[in-house]
C-alpha cells in the first residue's frame, strides 16, 4: 500500500483502515509512507519526525519510508519542470514530479508484490519505479478528485500568473490513472465523475472504512472536529463569523489541528476564538463519547467527508448542513438524531436548542450509528474490498 506520509488527516484514517481490512483478509501488508515535499532522509527533519511520532499505530506488517531529497529537488531538470509549475500553481505536475525524485528505499524491491494499493495518482510514478514492468496489479484510490483541491489550495496561497487552471491540472491526474488496472472511487459523485472523464477505465464504488469511534453516554461538551484542509478553514471561518455570534451563550470546543490552519491563513480569527481551539488530541474518541453534540457546519470540500462518518459512528446528535453528507447515498433528513441546518441562522437556532438541554437514548442505536455499521464499517469495508481485488488477483 502507497499512500503519502500523512498524518492526522481523514486520509490517514483510511490508510489506517486499508491495511486492517487486507489483514483481515489474510494479506501480508506492506506501507510505503511517501513524503511529498523535499525533506532529509528517513528518519531525520521535523516533517519525518511528526509523521514518525503520530503514526505508530499504522496497522502494517513492514513499513518503509521514502521521497524527494532536497539536493535532488535543486538539479536544474526539477528545477525547470516542477518548481516553475509550481510557482504557478500547478501541484498537479509539482507532486508527480517529487513522486518522480523518489528512490525505493532499501529492502522493498526484494518484497514479493501480488498487489498495489495506491492512494492518490501522484504515488503512481513512484509504483512505476519500484514495479518496473513486473505484472502486478495496480489499483489507484483517488479519494477525490485532487485538482479541485488544488484550485481551493491556491485560493489561500501567493502564484505568478499564467496560474495554473482546473483543466491543466485535471489532465495530469487522469494521465497517470489511465496506468492503473482499477480506480476506486470513496463516494458516489466521484464514482460518477471519474466514470465520464475516464470510460476506458475500470471504476468500482468502495465506501471507507472509518474506524469506530465510542458510542459513550455523551457529557456536556459541543463539539467540531476538523483536520487542517482549505475547505474546513473556509467551513470554520464561516461558523466562526456567522453563526457563533448568533449563539454568544454556547460554548464550543474545536478539535484537530486545523487550529494550524486558522492560524496561518486567518491569524486575527484565529486570535480572536483562542480558547476554543484544543488542538490535536491522541484520543479523540473519549472526546466524542462524552460529546453533548457534534457540528458538521460544512460549507466547503469535495468528496466524502471523514469527519461526517466519524460523527455519524458516534451516534451523538448532530446538528449539520447538508452538504456533510456529500457523497454518501444517504437521505440525511431521515436520521432521527440529526439536525440539518444550510443558513446560519437556523444553525444558530439549532446550537442555541442544543445549549439548553441534552439528548438521552442509547447511542448505539441511533440512525447514524445503524447507518455507520452498514456501510462504512470495517466489516462492510473488508467485503467490498475483497469484491474489488479478487478478480486482479486471478487474472
Amino acid at each position: 500500500m502507497v499512500h503519502a506520509a500523512w498524518h492526522s488527516c481523514g486520509s490517514y484514517q483510511v490508510n489506517v483502515s486499508q491495511l486492517e481490512a487486507y489483514r483481515a483478509l489474510g494479506a501480508r501488508t506492506i506501507s510505503v509512507a511517501l513524503m511529498d515535499a523535499p525533506a532529509p532522509r528517513p528518519p531525520r527533519g521535523p516533517r519525518w519526525e511528526a509523521y514518525f511520532a503520530a503514526s505508530a499505530d499504522l496497522p502494517a506488517d513492514k513499513r518503509y519510508f521514502c521521497g524527494p531529497s532536497r539536493l535532488a529537488a535543486l538539479s536544474p531538470s526539477f528545477l525547470a519542470h516542477a518548481w516553475w509549475r509550481l510557482i504557478h500553481g500547478d501541484q498537479a505536475t509539482w507532486l508527480v514530479e517529487l513522486a518522480k525524485l523518489a528512490a525505493p528505499p532499501p529492502g522493498l524491491a526484494d518484497e514479493q508484490i501480488d498487489l498495489v494499493h495506491a492512494n492518490h495518482y501522484f504515488t503512481l510514478p513512484f509504483v512505476a519505479r519500484l514495479l518496473q514492468g513486473r505484472n502486478v496489479p495496480v489499483v489507484v484510490e483517488t479519494q477525490d478528485i485532487q485538482a479541485r483541491q488544488y484550485i481551493l489550495r491556491n485560493q489561500g496561497g501567493f502564484f505568478l500568473p499564467p496560474y495554473a487552471t482546473y483543466d491543466d491540472m485535471l489532465s495530469i491526474e487522469l494521465e497517470w490513472m489511465r496506468a492503473a488496472d482499477l480506480c476506486i472511487h470513496l463516494n458516489e459523485e466521484e464514482r460518477a465523475e471519474f466514470a465520464l472523464l475516464l470510460p476506458q477505465a475500470r471504476h468500482r464504488l468502495v465506501y471507507p472504512a472509518i474506524a469506530p469511534v465510542p458510542c459513550g453516554p455523551g457529557g456536556d461538551r459541543i463539539i467540531i472536529v476538523a483536520s487542517d484542509n482549505y475547505g474546513n478553514f473556509v467551513s470554520l471561518r464561516w461558523f466562526l463569523r456567522e453563526v457563533a455570534p448568533l449563539a454568544p451563550s454556547v460554548e464550543v470546543e474545536i478539535y484537530g489541528n486545523i487550529d494550524s490552519g486558522v492560524k496561518r491563513l486567518d491569524k486575527s480569527l484565529y486570535e480572536s476564538h483562542r480558547a476554543l481551539f484544543k488542538g490535536r488530541v491522541d484520543d479523540i474518541g473519549a472526546v466524542y463519547a462524552q460529546a453533548a453534540c457534534v457540528l458538521l457546519p460544512t460549507i466547503e470540500g469535495h468528496g466524502l467527508s471523514v469527519k461526517a462518518v466519524e460523527a455519524m459512528a458516534s451516534g451523538a446528535p448532530l446538528i449539520a448542513t447538508r452538504r456533510a453528507f456529500r457523497g454518501m447515498a444517504i437521505e440525511p433528513d431521515r436520521l432521527g438524531n440529526v439536525i440539518l441546518a444550510d443558513e446560519a441562522a437556523d444553525f444558530a437556532a439549532a446550537l442555541r436548542e442544543a445549549g439548553r438541554r441534552r439528548e438521552e437514548g442509547a447511542r448505539g442505536s441511533s440512525d447514524t450509528r445503524r447507518l455507520y455499521d452498514e456501510m462504512f464499517s470495517p466489516a462492510a469495508y473488508a467485503r467490498a474490498l475483497h469484491e474489488a481485488a479478487a478478480p486482479l488477483l486471478a487474472r
